[in-house]
């Protein structure tokens, strides 16, 4: 049972991302309060989390998606919720959206009506830049947080007071995921505000897209996380949960992973990535099968090591890397990581920008 089903209807904006010739953002209607992740002892913070996976969708709701282009009119673009609330817009871009230098969050808008009136909120849009040659797609789950909310049922209910109980400043950062994801690329983030569509800010100075098996309920407070530990933000792709075998069977976990990060590659089909998980979910297997069916699209592998021992695949998976030449690194801790950037030409330092600037002319060269 939701616990707010009166309350006015709010929209709750995800991260998109663009091309030059296609837009994608999703959002969701709910009927809920805003999620406000403040630490005020473990009652409160249990009732904003299960705020989070109560919350009724609203279902049917027209909403409007604002959107233009860089010096030009606005666009109003219709859609229309589903039964799970979320609306999904794909928009062919017409005209000219040409990239700045580098990559931007650029402003759309939201509008949609409820009992109280007519509402607008701001969404963002990542547009990579000119001179971006190299992305980054990471995993969330045990890669920078041990969320405790994907594996099979035990799993949640062995770690539900983590993620019950604990606000996003709470959570342990793994140690020095914060340094080592700056050092691939992550600088200035946007500022959240009451914006206008075409509006825009700067981004990091490579672009981060985040794949994750977690529930879309948990987006405000991964973005809460990532904002109070000092993480670059990117569009964050989860997944609608359901308390089925379709969500807690493993092949699902990979099979969203996949999805996700197949659309990126086909959305940016200049660009390089380079690619980040753990050893809990097949992470290694899965970024293998990536490389070996888009050759030359992926410029690094980072694993980080939970524990686990090497599976024959996993064993298998690593040399297939090595024979096609993609560096990997595997270990536990993240500061041992900076080093291997460094090895590999890809440590931010004080002449990462030129070094950037000058690459990206070339866009299907590596960074």
């Amino acid at each position: 049972m939701p616990f707010l089903p009166t309350a006015p209807v709010r929209i709750q904006p995800y991260f998109g991302y663009r091309n030059e010739e296609r837009l994608f953002i999703t959002a969701r209607a709910l009927r809920s309060r805003e999620s406000r992740f403040v630490k005020s002892g473990k009652w409160r913070a249990m009732r904003t989390m299960m705020g989070q996976f109560a919350s009724h969708e609203v279902e049917g709701l027209p909403v409007e998606l604002e959107i233009a282009p860089p010096g030009g009119k606005s666009r109003r673009h219709q859609g229309l919720t589903d039964k799970e609330g979320f609306v999904h817009f794909d928009i062919r871009l017409e005209g000219d959206w040409p990239y700045a230098d580098l990559p931007e969050w650029e402003t759309v808008s939201f509008h949609w009506s409820n009992g109280e009136g007519e509402h607008c909120i701001d969404g963002h849009v990542l547009a990579p830049g000119q001179t971006t040659a190299l992305g980054v797609i990471s995993d969330i789950d045990d890669t920078i947080i041990e969320t405790g909310i994907t594996g099979n049922f035990r799993a949640v209910i062995r770690n539900w007071r983590r993620v019950l109980m604990e606000m996003p400043e709470e959570r342990i950062l793994v140690p020095g995921a914060d340094l080592f994801y700056n050092a691939l690329g992550g600088a200035e983030d946007f500022r959240a505000g009451k914006g206008h569509a075409g509006d825009h800010q700067r981004a990091t100075l490579r672009p981060f897209f985040y794949v994750s098996s977690s529930p879309w309920n948990l987006f405000s407070y991964l973005v809460a996380y990532m904002k109070g530990h000092g993480l670059p933000l990117g569009p964050i792709m989860l997944r609608d949960w359901g308390l089925n075998r379709e969500t807690f069977g493993s092949a699902s976990h990979g099979a969203h992973k996949r999805a996700a990060i197949d659309g990126i590659l086909a959305t940016y089909p200049d660009m390089k990535f380079a690619l980040i998980g753990d050893d809990s979910q097949g992470d290694l297997t899965a970024f293998t099968d990536v490389a070996a069916h888009n050759p030359h699209r992926v410029r690094a592998v980072f694993i980080r090591k939970v524990g686990e021992a090497m599976s024959p695949e996993e064993l298998a998976a690593e040399q297939s890397l090595k024979t096609a030449g993609i560096p990997l690194w595997m270990g536990e801790g993240y500061e041992e990581g900076r080093k291997f950037l460094a090895s590999i030409g890809l440590l931010e330092d004080t002449e990462a920008k030129n070094i950037v600037k000058s690459v990206g002319k070339t866009r299907t060269e590596s960074a």
